[in-house]
């Protein structure tokens, strides 16, 4: 049996991937969290406080053990990655991060890999108050490539998208769809990424029991044009959309990029990952979103 570490893994793909690890059942699994969501995973496994801000917390939970694999969902500055680089050092044989398709700057086609290069961009340290998300992201990244003494990897996924999403973005579509309410989307056609929950778990799983080290691009195959995906939104509600490409903030669509905005998961690919299709499951998810949203009126 692995011993397995998470650093938050009490809500949204997190919880997805304790529940994938049960499931396996090839590992021992500790979570490690401020403690502040209750999640019954049962006795298979261990939980313990950690402050992911405070050093000492966290080298106190590094040192507890010695750890096949850590996930690291719950890292957003280069402070975080830097306290973990020194707590982990000689305490763990695999690291895994989760990061973001926000590393990439401004929305773009198909970024791959090697668009934001983590191995020689320049060290700054801070806080997560002190930089913007992406920015925040793209230097724990360099921290993590170009200090840490064990094999590290970081996943880089888009938008993450489920029941389970406490964001509700695409809630946020539905419901106004349903409501009659306008849409502000600055570029309608512009196509846009995903991942489900489930998906972004497994593919966590995956990573951290194979030798790929670096970035590596995790999205659902193929990507969906935003017109399209209000289209389905009316199919499923019988109601049409009213699309505007300004309106009041607060109307303004979470996915209402200005270009496209997707990503090339050929690395992933080439190490032997297949990628579930879009179409899949996102019409799916439209219509269990849609009719939770009625039950809640």
């Amino acid at each position: 049996m692995k011993k397995v570490l998470i650093l938050g893994g009490t809500r949204f793909f997190g919880k997805r991937l304790v529940d994938h690890l049960i499931w396996e059942g090839k590992s021992e699994i500790t979570v490690a969290t401020r403690g502040q969501t209750e999640v019954d995973f049962g006795a298979e496994v261990k939980r313990i406080r950690m402050d992911r801000e405070d050093p000492q917390s966290v080298a106190e939970v590094a040192q507890s053990d010695e750890w096949d694999i850590v996930y690291d969902n719950i890292c957003y500055s280069p402070n975080e990655a830097k306290a973990a680089c020194e707590a982990f050092a000689g305490h763990t044989k695999r690291y895994v991060l989760t990061s973001t398709l926000s590393v990439y700057g401004e929305p773009r086609e198909g970024s791959v890999e090697t668009d934001f290069d983590p191995y020689t961009y320049p060290l700054q340290y801070g806080n997560k108050e002190d930089f913007a998300y992406g920015e925040g992201k793209r230097l724990a990244e360099a921290v993590f490539f170009q200090t840490a003494t064990f094999p590290v990897a970081a996943m880089r996924i888009p938008i993450v998208l489920g029941m389970d999403d406490y964001t509700r973005r695409l809630h946020f579509h539905i419901k106004h769809v349903q409501q009659g309410k306008p849409i502000g989307m600055p570029n309608p056609d512009a196509e846009i990424a995903f991942i489900n929950s489930t998906e972004a778990a497994r593919f966590l799983a995956w990573l951290g029991n194979v030798s790929l080290t670096g970035p590596v691009n995790a999205a659902s195959k193929g990507a969906i044009n935003l017109s399209a995906m209000m289209q389905l939104i009316e199919t499923v509600t019988g109601m049409q959309a009213q699309i505007l490409k300004q309106t009041v903030d607060e109307d303004m669509s979470p996915f209402g990029v200005q270009q496209s905005w997707t990503m090339d998961t050929s690395k992933a690919e080439h190490a032997g990952y297949a990628f579930e299709a879009l179409m899949d499951w996102f019409p799916g998810l439209v219509r269990e979103i849609a009719l939770a949203l009625q039950s809640e009126r």
